[in-house]
Order: structure tokens, then C-alpha cells, then sequence
């Protein structure tokens, strides 16, 4: 049974946690980014959790993308304590998540690319990648999330790793790309092909994140007309330099990013929310003008 019914109600991603964590103080040194604030700032990771479920958000994404074999080996970490940083991660998303009215939420283990994101050249080869992603879904397993958000993957052959080790664990699962300004994935492969090798695996959604706004013009449709499975999209908000593949910086103001959340939906995206550089403001802006719409959320 799927976790929401996508084919007649939205879904209201939460926005940024690590670039959020930054924003309100909190160190996020690699090669553990934002999963170092387990440990040095849980309360804080439990408030933005919370903040982002008292504005609408109903999909939480707890604060895995970094719980991950490699970075734990790069400092030392062992396995024994990945499975209780992903256990931690994945309740504090879930107590956090638990709103008053009793309205429903779901809880999302993020799973990053091994090496970097921005990387596709860093990729390990596929013996490494099982591995390394293997011993990471055992960890998130564990925390029993209600489904493992597969994330800014870059290539094809990663891509289809994560998602055939996730099903084979029995998680259900979300797969998002990240693009290029061609329409490609970072690493140069096809996004037609990425979708093949992925939809085998019954994903609940395909998505795109960590492109920016402008994406939503010309990816997105790209996107709907290659899967019929639900569609996500959560953009990136540049502080500075554009992000790897893009010409350009972008970034919008609360509600231009609600304008742009909204049109999203109109393109046929199922679930929308915020990447990095999105903050509280920006995801309470959407979800006020749901409420002024009277869009059919999964509440």
C-alpha cells in the first residue's frame, strides 16, 4: 500500500536542513556536513524538524544525507555508531514531525551520493558503491523510516545501485536527479535512460532536486513525459555561485518561491518543497497559498 495517495492529493515536502542548520549557527564541518549537528546540536535539528511541521510540511527528511558509510569511514566512525546516528536522525524527524491536530506525516531517510554530490567524477566503482551504499541502508533500515528519499543522485549507475539495494530491503522508495542546464544529469548521462533504469524498482516518485528554480520550466515537463509514476521537484536557492552544470545564481524571496511551488504543481508535480538555501519562510509561504487555493494536500 503506498504511503499517500499521489493520484488525487499533493504532498508538501519540507525545505533545506543543512544549509538551515548554517543559517541558525550551527557548524556543519565535512566530511559529516550536517550529520556532525547529531551530535553537536540535536535540539536544534528537532526544532527545524518542528518548524518546517507547524508551516505544512507533511514529508520530513530526516538528517541522514551524510549518515553514510563513506563519510563515517573517512573520521573513524564504525557501523555501530552509523546504525545509532541513523536511528537518532530518523526519531528526531518523527517526534518532531507529530503535530497537535493529529494530522498525517511521513518520515523520509535521505541517502546521498557517495563521494560528492557536485562530483559525478568521484563516483566509485560499482563493487565500492554496493558496499558502501549497502551498509548505509542497513543503518537507515533500522530507524524504520516510511520510506528512503534517494537524493541528488548524478548518475545512472549510482542511481540504479541505490535503488536496487533499497528494494531489496523492502523500503520504499524516492528517487530524485540532479540535472544539468542541458537537460542531462550532472554526470552526462541521459535523464530518459536514468528513468528506465529506475522505474523497475517501483519508486513512489521520481523527482528532481538541487537544480534551481529556472529548472522547473524546461526539466519538469521534461520529467512527466517520461514516467508516468508521481513526480517530485525541489529546488535549490543559490547563496552565491551557481550550482555545477547552471550558467547562472538564483534565488527568490518567499513569495516568488511560492509562485513558483504552485506552478509546479500546475506543470503535474505530486510533491514539492525546498532544497538547499530554501528556509522556513519560503515552504510557510507555499503552504499559506495552498490554503488560499484549496489544493488537495494529503491531510
Amino acid at each position: 500500500m503506498p504511503l499517500f495517495d499521489l493520484e488525487s492529493s499533493i504532498v508538501v515536502l519540507d525545505g533545506a536542513l543543512g544549509t538551515e542548520l548554517e543559517r541558525r549557527g550551527v557548524a556543519t564541518p565535512g566530511p559529516l556536513w550536517s550529520a556532525a549537528a547529531l551530535q553537536s546540536a540535536p535540539e536544534v535539528v528537532r526544532q527545524i524538524h518542528r518548524d518546517y511541521a507547524n508551516a505544512g510540511a507533511q514529508l520530513h527528511t530526516a538528517n541522514t544525507f551524510r549518515v553514510c558509510a563513506d563519510a563515517f569511514e573517512a573520521v573513524g566512525k564504525s557501523d555501530m555508531e552509523g546504525r545509532a546516528a541513523a536511528v537518532q536522525a530518523v526519531s528526531l524527524a518523527r517526534d518532531a514531525a507529530q503535530r497537535r491536530d493529529g494530522a498525517p506525516y511521513w518520515v523520509a531517510a535521505s541517502l546521498a551520493p557517495a563521494g560528492d554530490c557536485y562530483r559525478p567524477d568521484l563516483t566509485p566503482a560499482d563493487a565500492r558503491l554496493r558496499a558502501l551504499h549497502g551498509r548505509t541502508l542497513d543503518w537507515l533500515a533500522l530507524a524504520s523510516p516510511d520510506c528512503v528519499l534517494i537524493e541528488t543522485q548524478n548518475s545512472v549507475r549510482e542511481a540504479a545501485i541505490c535503488c536496487e539495494l533499497a528494494a531489496a530491503r523492502r523500503i520504499p522508495l524516492i528517487v530524485s536527479f540532479i540535472l544539468r542546464e542541458d537537460g542531462l544529469l550532472l554526470g552526462g548521462d541521459r535523464l530518459s535512460e536514468a528513468v528506465r533504469a529506475v522505474e523497475e524498482y517501483s519508486p513512489l516518485a521520481i523527482g528532481l532536486n538541487c537544480v534551481p528554480p529556472s529548472a522547473a520550466g524546461d526539466c519538469l515537463p521534461l520529467l512527466m513525459g517520461l514516467t508516468s509514476r508521481p513526480v517530485a521537484f525541489y529546488p535549490h536557492l543559490s547563496q552565491g555561485s551557481p550550482i555545477p552544470g547552471w550558467s547562472a545564481a538564483e534565488t527568490l524571496d518567499a513569495d516568488e518561491f511560492a509562485d513558483l511551488a504552485l506552478d509546479c504543481l500546475t506543470i503535474g508535480a505530486r510533491i514539492v518543497g525546498g532544497c538547499c538555501g530554501t528556509t522556513l519562510s519560503h515552504l510557510a509561504a507555499f503552504c499559506q497559498s495552498l490554503s488560499v487555493r484549496g489544493s488537495p494536500t494529503a491531510l
